[in-house]
Protein backbone atom coordinates (compact mmCIF):
# COMPACT_ATOMS: atom_id res chain seq x y z
CA UNK A 1 0.00 0.00 0.00
CA UNK A 2 1.03 3.61 -0.49
CA UNK A 3 0.09 6.81 1.33
CA UNK A 4 -1.81 9.23 -0.87
CA UNK A 5 -3.70 12.52 -0.74
CA UNK A 6 -6.58 14.00 -2.72
CA UNK A 7 -5.01 17.36 -3.54
CA UNK A 8 -8.31 19.23 -3.78
CA UNK A 9 -7.89 20.56 -0.23
CA UNK A 10 -4.99 22.68 -1.55
CA UNK A 11 -6.74 23.96 -4.68
CA UNK A 12 -5.67 27.49 -3.75
CA UNK A 13 -2.00 26.56 -4.11
CA UNK A 14 0.05 25.83 -7.25
CA UNK A 15 0.53 22.12 -7.92
CA UNK A 16 4.31 22.26 -7.54
CA UNK A 17 4.01 23.84 -4.10
CA UNK A 18 1.53 21.11 -3.11
CA UNK A 19 3.72 18.29 -4.42
CA UNK A 20 6.79 19.66 -2.66
CA UNK A 21 4.90 19.87 0.64
CA UNK A 22 3.39 16.39 0.33
CA UNK A 23 6.75 14.89 -0.60
CA UNK A 24 8.25 16.36 2.58
CA UNK A 25 5.47 14.71 4.59
CA UNK A 26 6.22 11.26 3.14
CA UNK A 27 3.25 11.07 0.76
CA UNK A 28 3.77 8.73 -2.20
CA UNK A 29 0.67 9.13 -4.37
CA UNK A 30 -1.65 11.96 -5.37
CA UNK A 31 -5.26 11.85 -6.45
CA UNK A 32 -5.96 14.75 -8.80
CA UNK A 33 -9.29 16.48 -9.35
CA UNK A 34 -9.99 17.02 -13.05
CA UNK A 35 -13.59 18.25 -13.06
CA UNK A 36 -17.00 17.87 -11.48
CA UNK A 37 -17.30 18.63 -7.78
CA UNK A 38 -13.52 18.34 -7.11
CA UNK A 39 -12.77 21.00 -9.74
CA UNK A 40 -9.67 21.04 -11.92
CA UNK A 41 -7.35 23.52 -10.20
CA UNK A 42 -4.32 21.24 -10.53
CA UNK A 43 -5.09 19.57 -13.87
CA UNK A 44 -7.45 21.10 -16.41
CA UNK A 45 -8.12 18.52 -19.15
CA UNK A 46 -9.29 21.23 -21.55
CA UNK A 47 -5.76 22.64 -21.38
CA UNK A 48 -3.65 19.51 -21.01
CA UNK A 49 -5.37 17.64 -23.85
CA UNK A 50 -4.81 20.50 -26.25
CA UNK A 51 -1.26 21.55 -25.38
CA UNK A 52 1.46 18.89 -25.56
CA UNK A 53 4.03 21.17 -23.92
CA UNK A 54 1.82 21.74 -20.88
CA UNK A 55 0.97 18.04 -20.70
CA UNK A 56 4.68 17.17 -20.76
CA UNK A 57 5.39 19.76 -18.08
CA UNK A 58 2.61 18.29 -15.92
CA UNK A 59 4.07 14.77 -16.25
CA UNK A 60 7.56 16.03 -15.46
CA UNK A 61 6.28 17.83 -12.37
CA UNK A 62 4.74 14.63 -10.99
CA UNK A 63 7.97 12.76 -11.72
CA UNK A 64 10.14 15.52 -10.21
CA UNK A 65 8.61 14.89 -6.79
CA UNK A 66 8.66 11.10 -7.19
CA UNK A 67 4.87 10.87 -7.04
CA UNK A 68 2.40 8.52 -8.68
CA UNK A 69 -1.12 9.47 -9.70
CA UNK A 70 -3.46 7.05 -7.95
CA UNK A 71 -6.56 8.27 -9.76
CA UNK A 72 -8.18 11.16 -11.56
CA UNK A 73 -11.28 12.30 -9.69
CA UNK A 74 -14.29 13.70 -11.50
CA UNK A 75 -17.16 13.22 -9.06
CA UNK A 76 -20.47 14.42 -10.49
CA UNK A 77 -23.98 13.43 -11.50
CA UNK A 78 -23.89 12.51 -15.20
CA UNK A 79 -27.47 11.20 -15.08
CA UNK A 80 -28.98 14.31 -13.51
CA UNK A 81 -32.57 14.84 -14.77
CA UNK A 82 -31.61 18.34 -15.93
CA UNK A 83 -30.06 17.52 -19.29
CA UNK A 84 -27.70 20.50 -19.26
CA UNK A 85 -26.32 19.57 -15.84
CA UNK A 86 -26.00 15.92 -16.85
CA UNK A 87 -24.23 16.88 -20.08
CA UNK A 88 -21.67 18.97 -18.17
CA UNK A 89 -20.81 16.14 -15.77
CA UNK A 90 -20.68 13.61 -18.59
CA UNK A 91 -18.38 15.93 -20.55
CA UNK A 92 -16.09 16.14 -17.51
CA UNK A 93 -16.06 12.35 -17.27
CA UNK A 94 -15.15 11.99 -20.96
CA UNK A 95 -12.28 14.46 -20.61
CA UNK A 96 -11.07 12.68 -17.46
CA UNK A 97 -10.91 9.38 -19.36
CA UNK A 98 -9.06 10.97 -22.27
CA UNK A 99 -6.56 12.60 -19.93
CA UNK A 100 -6.09 9.34 -18.01
CA UNK A 101 -5.25 7.67 -21.32
CA UNK A 102 -2.57 10.28 -22.00
CA UNK A 103 -1.14 9.90 -18.50
CA UNK A 104 -1.25 6.11 -18.41
CA UNK A 105 -3.68 6.15 -15.46
CA UNK A 106 -6.20 3.30 -15.27
CA UNK A 107 -8.34 4.65 -12.42
CA UNK A 108 -11.15 7.19 -12.49
CA UNK A 109 -13.08 8.10 -9.32
CA UNK A 110 -16.63 9.44 -9.51
CA UNK A 111 -20.23 8.95 -8.33
CA UNK A 112 -22.85 6.68 -9.88
CA UNK A 113 -25.21 9.63 -10.18
CA UNK A 114 -28.91 9.86 -9.39
CA UNK A 115 -31.69 10.62 -11.89
CA UNK A 116 -35.14 11.99 -11.19
CA UNK A 117 -38.08 9.81 -10.28
CA UNK A 118 -39.47 9.99 -13.82
CA UNK A 119 -38.72 11.46 -17.23
CA UNK A 120 -40.60 14.60 -16.18
CA UNK A 121 -38.53 15.36 -13.06
CA UNK A 122 -36.07 18.25 -12.93
CA UNK A 123 -34.22 17.32 -9.74
CA UNK A 124 -32.69 14.04 -8.49
CA UNK A 125 -34.82 11.70 -6.38
CA UNK A 126 -32.94 9.46 -3.93
CA UNK A 127 -35.20 6.65 -2.74
CA UNK A 128 -34.64 5.34 0.80
CA UNK A 129 -37.70 3.14 1.45
CA UNK A 130 -39.91 0.71 -0.52
CA UNK A 131 -43.36 2.03 0.39
CA UNK A 132 -45.63 3.58 -0.79
CA UNK A 133 -45.17 1.54 -3.94
CA UNK A 134 -44.38 4.66 -5.97
CA UNK A 135 -40.83 4.35 -4.67
CA UNK A 136 -40.33 0.88 -6.14
CA UNK A 137 -41.57 2.18 -9.48
CA UNK A 138 -39.07 5.03 -9.23
CA UNK A 139 -36.23 2.58 -8.54
CA UNK A 140 -37.22 0.46 -11.52
CA UNK A 141 -37.14 3.51 -13.78
CA UNK A 142 -33.87 4.83 -12.35
CA UNK A 143 -31.95 1.58 -12.61
CA UNK A 144 -33.33 0.00 -15.77
CA UNK A 145 -33.99 3.04 -17.92
CA UNK A 146 -31.23 5.43 -16.82
CA UNK A 147 -28.44 4.15 -14.55
CA UNK A 148 -27.57 0.81 -16.16
CA UNK A 149 -27.81 2.04 -19.79
CA UNK A 150 -25.64 5.06 -19.01
CA UNK A 151 -22.89 3.09 -17.31
CA UNK A 152 -22.85 0.41 -20.00
CA UNK A 153 -21.95 3.09 -22.53
CA UNK A 154 -19.57 4.89 -20.17
CA UNK A 155 -17.68 1.67 -19.38
CA UNK A 156 -17.32 0.86 -23.07
CA UNK A 157 -15.90 4.32 -23.76
CA UNK A 158 -13.50 4.07 -20.82
CA UNK A 159 -12.26 0.61 -21.85
CA UNK A 160 -11.65 1.84 -25.38
CA UNK A 161 -9.28 4.42 -23.90
CA UNK A 162 -7.39 2.22 -21.46
CA UNK A 163 -9.39 2.98 -18.31
CA UNK A 164 -10.64 -0.25 -16.77
CA UNK A 165 -11.19 0.82 -13.16
CA UNK A 166 -14.08 3.19 -12.54
CA UNK A 167 -14.23 3.66 -8.77
CA UNK A 168 -17.68 4.74 -7.66
CA UNK A 169 -17.78 6.35 -4.24
CA UNK A 170 -20.51 4.74 -2.15
CA UNK A 171 -22.34 7.95 -1.30
CA UNK A 172 -25.88 8.53 -0.02
CA UNK A 173 -27.86 10.73 -2.38
CA UNK A 174 -26.77 8.63 -5.37
CA UNK A 175 -28.02 5.29 -6.66
CA UNK A 176 -24.85 3.51 -5.51
CA UNK A 177 -24.44 4.17 -1.79
CA UNK A 178 -23.58 0.82 -0.16
CA UNK A 179 -21.97 -2.54 -1.08
CA UNK A 180 -25.26 -4.05 -2.26
CA UNK A 181 -26.01 -1.29 -4.77
CA UNK A 182 -22.39 -1.22 -5.98
CA UNK A 183 -22.40 -4.96 -6.67
CA UNK A 184 -25.81 -4.72 -8.32
CA UNK A 185 -24.50 -2.19 -10.84
CA UNK A 186 -21.24 -4.12 -11.28
CA UNK A 187 -23.20 -7.30 -12.08
CA UNK A 188 -25.31 -5.43 -14.62
CA UNK A 189 -22.51 -3.48 -16.31
CA UNK A 190 -19.19 -5.24 -15.87
CA UNK A 191 -16.12 -5.63 -13.66
CA UNK A 192 -14.79 -2.27 -14.76
CA UNK A 193 -17.19 -0.85 -12.16
CA UNK A 194 -15.80 -0.97 -8.63
CA UNK A 195 -15.59 1.04 -5.45
CA UNK A 196 -13.66 4.08 -4.39
CA UNK A 197 -14.11 2.87 -0.82
CA UNK A 198 -14.68 5.71 1.66
CA UNK A 199 -15.52 4.53 5.19
CA UNK A 200 -16.85 7.94 6.22
CA UNK A 201 -20.02 7.59 4.14
CA UNK A 202 -20.67 4.09 5.43
CA UNK A 203 -20.09 4.65 9.14
CA UNK A 204 -23.11 6.89 9.68
CA UNK A 205 -25.35 4.47 7.76
CA UNK A 206 -24.56 1.82 10.38
CA UNK A 207 -22.26 -0.14 8.07
CA UNK A 208 -19.10 -1.73 9.48
CA UNK A 209 -16.31 -0.85 7.01
CA UNK A 210 -14.42 -4.05 7.87
CA UNK A 211 -17.36 -6.26 6.92
CA UNK A 212 -18.07 -4.17 3.82
CA UNK A 213 -14.47 -4.56 2.67
CA UNK A 214 -14.74 -8.35 3.00
CA UNK A 215 -17.92 -8.39 0.90
CA UNK A 216 -16.53 -6.17 -1.86
CA UNK A 217 -13.12 -7.84 -2.13
CA UNK A 218 -11.46 -7.18 -5.48
CA UNK A 219 -14.25 -4.76 -6.41
CA UNK A 220 -12.35 -2.16 -4.33
CA UNK A 221 -10.26 -0.13 -6.78
CA UNK A 222 -9.26 2.84 -4.61
CA UNK A 223 -9.52 3.89 -0.97
CA UNK A 224 -10.34 7.22 0.68
CA UNK A 225 -9.06 7.73 4.21
CA UNK A 226 -11.70 9.86 5.91
CA UNK A 227 -13.39 9.42 9.27
CA UNK A 228 -16.85 10.15 10.69
CA UNK A 229 -17.79 11.04 14.26
CA UNK A 230 -21.24 10.02 15.48
CA UNK A 231 -23.12 12.10 18.04
CA UNK A 232 -24.97 9.46 20.04
CA UNK A 233 -27.26 11.95 21.77
CA UNK A 234 -28.46 13.55 18.55
CA UNK A 235 -28.86 10.13 16.93
CA UNK A 236 -30.99 8.90 19.82
CA UNK A 237 -33.31 11.87 19.30
CA UNK A 238 -33.49 12.20 15.50
CA UNK A 239 -31.69 9.23 13.91
CA UNK A 240 -28.86 9.31 11.39
CA UNK A 241 -30.64 10.90 8.42
CA UNK A 242 -29.58 14.51 8.78
CA UNK A 243 -30.04 17.41 6.35
CA UNK A 244 -28.54 20.15 8.53
CA UNK A 245 -25.50 21.94 7.14
CA UNK A 246 -22.13 20.43 8.02
CA UNK A 247 -21.07 23.54 9.92
CA UNK A 248 -23.82 22.97 12.53
CA UNK A 249 -21.58 20.45 14.25
CA UNK A 250 -23.20 20.46 17.69
CA UNK A 251 -26.65 19.82 16.23
CA UNK A 252 -25.82 17.14 13.69
CA UNK A 253 -26.08 13.37 14.10
CA UNK A 254 -22.66 12.96 12.52
CA UNK A 255 -19.83 14.95 10.95
CA UNK A 256 -16.78 14.13 8.87
CA UNK A 257 -13.49 14.10 10.79
CA UNK A 258 -9.86 13.58 9.98
CA UNK A 259 -8.60 10.03 10.45
CA UNK A 260 -8.51 9.07 14.12
CA UNK A 261 -10.92 11.74 15.32
CA UNK A 262 -14.10 9.80 14.66
CA UNK A 263 -12.71 6.38 15.46
CA UNK A 264 -9.45 5.45 17.14
CA UNK A 265 -6.23 3.98 15.83
CA UNK A 266 -7.31 0.39 16.57
CA UNK A 267 -10.40 0.88 14.38
CA UNK A 268 -8.23 2.08 11.50
CA UNK A 269 -5.70 -0.73 12.03
CA UNK A 270 -8.57 -3.20 11.51
CA UNK A 271 -9.56 -1.45 8.28
CA UNK A 272 -6.01 -1.46 6.91
CA UNK A 273 -5.48 -5.10 7.91
CA UNK A 274 -8.73 -6.13 6.23
CA UNK A 275 -7.71 -4.35 3.05
CA UNK A 276 -4.51 -6.44 3.12
CA UNK A 277 -6.60 -9.55 3.79
CA UNK A 278 -8.63 -9.11 0.58
CA UNK A 279 -5.50 -8.34 -1.46
CA UNK A 280 -5.79 -4.57 -1.78
CA UNK A 281 -2.34 -3.06 -2.34
CA UNK A 282 -2.87 0.44 -3.67
CA UNK A 283 -3.52 3.99 -2.49
CA UNK A 284 -4.67 4.98 0.97
CA UNK A 285 -5.71 8.43 -0.19
CA UNK A 286 -6.51 11.02 2.47
CA UNK A 287 -9.56 13.18 1.80
CA UNK A 288 -9.71 16.08 4.25
CA UNK A 289 -13.21 17.38 5.10
CA UNK A 290 -12.90 18.14 8.81
CA UNK A 291 -14.73 21.32 9.81
CA UNK A 292 -12.95 21.51 13.18
CA UNK A 293 -9.39 21.71 11.80
CA UNK A 294 -7.47 23.68 9.22
CA UNK A 295 -6.60 21.81 6.06
CA UNK A 296 -2.92 21.63 7.02
CA UNK A 297 -3.46 20.49 10.60
CA UNK A 298 -6.13 17.94 9.66
CA UNK A 299 -4.01 16.53 6.84
CA UNK A 300 -0.87 16.31 8.98
CA UNK A 301 -2.69 14.48 11.76
CA UNK A 302 -4.07 11.98 9.25
CA UNK A 303 -0.64 11.51 7.67
CA UNK A 304 1.02 10.91 11.02
CA UNK A 305 -1.52 8.28 12.05
CA UNK A 306 -1.63 6.49 8.72
CA UNK A 307 2.15 6.39 8.22
CA UNK A 308 2.33 4.27 11.34
CA UNK A 309 -0.42 1.80 10.43
CA UNK A 310 -0.32 1.39 6.64
CA UNK A 311 1.06 -1.99 5.61
CA UNK A 312 3.61 -1.05 2.95
CA UNK A 313 5.23 -4.40 2.21
CA UNK A 314 3.94 -7.77 1.10
CA UNK A 315 3.87 -10.39 3.88
CA UNK A 316 6.79 -12.79 4.16
CA UNK A 317 6.42 -16.53 4.04
CA UNK A 318 5.00 -17.87 7.29
CA UNK A 319 8.05 -19.65 8.72
CA UNK A 320 6.16 -20.50 11.90
CA UNK A 321 3.68 -22.82 10.13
Amino acid sequence: MKLGVLTVLFSDRPLEEVLKYLKEQGVQMVEIGVGGFPGNAHANPEVLLNDEKKLTKFKELIKKYDMEISSLSVHGNPIHPNKEIAAKYHHDFVLAVLLAEKLGVRNINTFSGCPGGSKDDKTPNWVTCPWPNDFLQILDYQWNEVLIPYWKEAVKFAKDHGVDKIGLELHPGFCVYNPETLLKLRDAVGKEIGANFDPSHLIWQGIDPVEAIKVLGDAIFHFHAKDTALDERNIKVNGVLDTKRYDRVLERAWVFRTVGYGNGEHYWRRIISTLRLIGYDYAISIEHEDGLMSNTEGLNKAINLLKNIIIYEQPTEAYWI
